[in-house]
């Protein structure tokens, strides 16, 4: 697999990352924990050299996880984790990205991955109670420490990328993209380009909407965190099947799956892209892996294009409790 630079300070990933979270959280059952370990190291197997974590998802149990998966190729991955909450009884309880909070939750994090550094550190979240500026000053510190690397930020809006920026170079940004959420495309990733940032979409299969595996009749589990997403409601559902068969059509096309050309299409978007689709199963690894081998043309592109503008999608991407912990400005 090729690799892609993020940013300008060195990081270098596989142009197809691993997003862990689903593993432990979020989707139902979390995965048994052999079968996990199975799946990641076979990630590393098929040329994946970057997974993403977080002290939340669990919480705190996929950092160990992860630690123990990659122990036996950690010098030879890029191990992403994220800061920025705070937790009352191991449970989340809201935003806390204060100089102390973020040395602690490094502090954890280290010992859960047991590792000696943090690869890529991302900022989960803007607190609107603490300055970007302090955030990105206390990461500079931990990088001085050599506790961390590299920073990063997930799904900060364009004036708090600048701020923390003037501060501490950002490697990358990590925001929801593909095909049915494509918001990024109209500030994010331009204030990228320009400040050489590079950009980690996840959700890029749509939180499986665009496998073409969930249809009107499928039914999530009452801790499978879909079921309370507005975009995932049955109504929704089948309004936005639309972009499913546009999706599978082009797939047919090009002898692909759906899944595929969805990565592919985010992958052609930009040099400095590298998506991380979670899976918990390692046959659809395999087939996202397979994606970086699809090249989508110019003329691809266009017909994509053409007949994504004719496609209204419905439903917002988060809960409103959620959408409130979005930095959109």
């Amino acid at each position: 697999m090729k690799t892609r630079k993020l940013g300008s300070q060195g990081l270098e990933v596989s142009e197809l990352g691993l997003g862990c979270m689903g593993l432990s959280y979020a989707y139902g059952p979390a995965t048994d924990k052999q079968d996990a370990i199975k799946l990641i190291r076979r990630a590393f197997e098929l040329g994946v050299t970057f997974f993403d974590t977080a002290e939340i998802y669990g919480p705190f149990t996929n950092e160990e996880l992860v630690g123990e998966a990659i122990a036996p190729f950690r010098k030879e991955v890029t191990i992403a984790t994220k800061f920025g909450f705070n937790y009352i009884e191991g449970k989340p309880a809201g935003l806390n990205s204060k100089p102390e909070a973020i040395r602690k939750a490094v502090e954890g994090s280290l010992k859960r991955l047991n590792v000696e550094t943090i690869d890529l550190l991302y900022q989960h979240r803007i607190d609107p109670e603490v300055p970007v500026e302090d955030v990105a000053g206390t990461v500079k510190d931990l990088i001085q420490a050599g506790k961390v690397k590299y920073f990063g930020m997930s799904e900060a809006g364009a004036k708090n990328i600048r701020k923390a920026h003037a501060v501490l170079p950002v490697s990358a940004l990590q925001s929801e993209y593909s095909l049915w959420w494509r918001e990024p495309e109209t500030k994010t990733l331009p204030t990228l380009e320009e400040l050489g940032i590079g950009f980690v979409p996840f959700s890029p299969l749509g939180k499986g909407f665009l496998t073409g595996k969930i249809d009107v009749n499928t039914r999530f589990a009452s801790n499978d965190f879909r079921s309370g997403i507005p975009r995932f409601s049955e109504e929704n559902r089948k309004a936005n099947m639309a972009l499913v068969e546009l999706v599978k059509n082009i797939a047919q096309q090009k002898e692909a799956t759906p899944a595929q050309i969805a990565l592919a299409w985010i992958n052609a978007q930009k040099p400095w892209i590298s998506p991380i689709p979670g899976t918990t199963k390692i046959h659809r690894l395999e087939e996202n892996v397979a994606s970086t081998a699809i090249q989508l043309t110019s003329g691809d592109l266009r017909q994509i294009e053409s007949a994504l503008a004719k496609i209204d999608i419905h439903g917002r991407r988060y809960p409103e409790s959620s959408e409130r912990m979005v930095d959109n400005d």
